[in-house]
């Protein structure tokens, strides 16, 4: 007798979303299992972006929910996402750039923290050994990123690549359970992209840490993710592995214009 099948960490159940007369999301539903690398793709318009912010707590489905690990999220503030087990990157750098590599990484750790004002103004000792154990979450996660060498420059000194990196590495610091990944490979060159494709494969496989990844681009989504979602006007139009997705007709009339014959 096989064992029971464990519960998926995310589940999205017929998620609708409208602004005013437009329908964003229709009925949109998927799970992720703990460990998995999912991809969602569509074209510009598809609702990618909106069931993103759905899942940050930006927008509040019109109906449906989002499960995580078989709880709601929907009545959460935004700011709880990072305490539960969400982190994210963004689309556009969201870095600060006076700061260094070192500073920006540590910043992402204050999820991890229990630490008030007041008890580091008096330099009480349990807030020494939080700063300590932040430092190390910090460097290891510099060092997994090969962030060494750059760790005390300045992120806008840095190249895109390497600041995408750095992004990397505060996200992962709050330690989360599910990684959102906003359009992470926008701005690279082939090289770079052929890079972030591979490390976002080591951090899910070495780190077990469950991905959604919405990407344009094609070749990475389809090289490195474990399950693809096709989204087209705000629907669900094919759902399987990346080569289920690639045959899909709904898939090519979506972005070619024309299915097969």
């Amino acid at each position: 007798m096989s064992p029971p099948l464990a519960d998926p960490l995310v589940s999205v159940r017929d998620i609708s979303v409208r602004f005013g007369g437009i329908v964003a999301l229709d009925r949109v539903s998927f799970a992720i299992d703990r460990g998995a690398l999912l991809g969602l793709i569509g074209p510009n318009g598809a609702g990618k972006t909106t069931l993103f912010n759905c899942f940050n707590r930006l927008y509040t489905p019109h109906q449906g929910d989002i499960l995580f690990e078989g709880q709601s999220i929907l009545a959460l503030p935004p700011h709880r996402m990072a305490e539960i087990g969400i982190g994210r990157t963004f689309q556009s750098l969201a870095l600060f750039r006076t700061m260094s590599v070192l500073d920006n990484v540590r910043v992402g750790c204050h999820a991890l923290g229990a630490s008030d004002f007041l008890s580091n103004a008096l330099k009480l000792p349990w807030t020494r050994r939080e700063e300590r154990r932040v430092a190390d979450v910090a460097w290891e996660l510099i060092d997994f990123l090969d962030l060494g060498q750059v760790a005390m420059r300045q992120v806008s000194d840095l190249p895109f690549g390497a600041q995408k990196r750095v992004e990397l590495a505060r996200a992962l610091a709050a330690r989360p359970k599910l990684l959102l990944l906003d359009e992470p490979a926008g701005g690279l060159n082939h090289s770079e992209v052929e890079q972030l494709g591979n490390l976002i494969r080591r951090i899910s496989d070495e780190r077990q840490i469950t991905i959604l990844l919405v990407e344009h681009h094609m070749n990475l989504v389809m090289s490195i993710c474990d399950k693809v979602v096709a989204l087209d006007f705000g629907r669900k139009i094919a759902e399987g592995t990346p080569a289920e997705v690639q045959r899909n007709d709904d898939v090519i009339l979506a972005y070619l214009g024309t299915s097969r014959k």
